[in-house]
């Protein structure tokens, strides 16, 4: 009976640990997986992860040349103290800079980028108005080296009246061909019709994949909105094929209103990590930079 007993006793304590939140344990698996995050309580640099951070503009008299100057402009990239999702800091875009301007993060460093097969995750909250964006597209995040539509890992708020989000994951494709357009019906995209996110309303937004760069058509890239699965690109050969040297981390492209708790994962998220994300906004928060 003593050995009965002992043995309902561990029983029942591997159910207590199965059941605890994702979040309680000393190491969490899923902070293990963290290769890059900014909580934007004190500065637009990451707690984990790298910089530098660099501007990317077009040239206003050769548009299809592009300068690169370090830094950002820190009169429309801002850090909103009390604005963030749990009321700590964030990161406010209160403009958008001319000439295509956008501020990155260097990939290498920040994602598990490899030839040969990786995946990863990025997961942010925002909180915006499509109505009021000031250009015809928004990317709040677009990780790539040429562009969304040539080895790019995207969200973005199209044109549309009202606007829709759509994820894309766009195979990189040989100098001189065209690739495969967003307009096209079988694009690499997942489509959310006429989102109706108002400003003052937190959102929470994770991009997750995996089998990228396998060159098998075995690759599946998921977008989640406030724990939710809403869609997949699956059963496709992605092939990113960045110049790791060359590709960021764009964030807040086009884009006015607050972003905070952003994250990138050295691997796909499953739903449960994607749902204690969502529950629990500041799970990451553990990993901030002390003093």
């Amino acid at each position: 009976m003593a050995n009965s007993g002992l043995l309902i006793a561990i029983a029942c304590g591997i159910l207590i640990l199965a059941a605890l939140p994702i979040e309680a344990g000393e190491e969490p698996v899923l902070k293990k997986a963290v290769t890059f995050y900014a909580s934007f309580d004190e500065s637009l640099m990451p707690d984990v992860g790298t910089g530098p951070i660099t501007t990317r503009s077009g040239d206003p008299t050769v548009p299809a040349k592009l300068t690169f100057e370090p830094g950002f402009n820190k009169d429309i990239y801002k850090i909103a103290k009390g604005k963030g999702i749990a009321g700590g800091g964030c990161l406010e875009a209160t403009d958008v800079l001319p000439n295509r301007g956008r501020f990155f993060y260097p990939v290498k460093g920040n994602l598990a980028y490899k030839k040969g097969g990786w995946g990863g995750a990025m997961s942010m909250w925002i909180n915006m108005d499509p109505a009021k964006l000031k250009l015809q597209f928004c990317d709040p995040v677009q990780i790539t080296q040429k562009g969304a539509t040539n080895g790019g890992i995207w969200f973005d708020f199209n044109d549309a009246k009202p606007r829709d989000l759509r994820m894309g994951v766009f195979p990189a494709v040989p100098d001189g061909t065209v690739g495969a357009k967003e307009t096209d019906a079988d694009a690499p995209m997942v489509r959310v019709p006429g989102v109706a996110f108002k400003a003052g309303e937190w959102h929470h937004i994770v991009l997750s994949w995996a089998n990228f760069d396998t060159g098998k058509k075995d690759a599946l890239a998921t977008l989640f909105i406030d724990g939710k699965m809403i869609g997949a690109v699956k059963d496709r050969a992605i092939a990113i094929d960045w110049d790791i040297e060359k590709a960021g981390i764009y964030t807040a492209v086009g884009y006015t209103g607050l972003i905070d708790e952003m994250a990138l994962f050295n691997r796909a998220l499953t739903a449960a990590e994607v749902t204690a994300l969502h529950k629990t906004p500041l799970l990451l928060a553990g990993l901030k930079k002390k003093g």
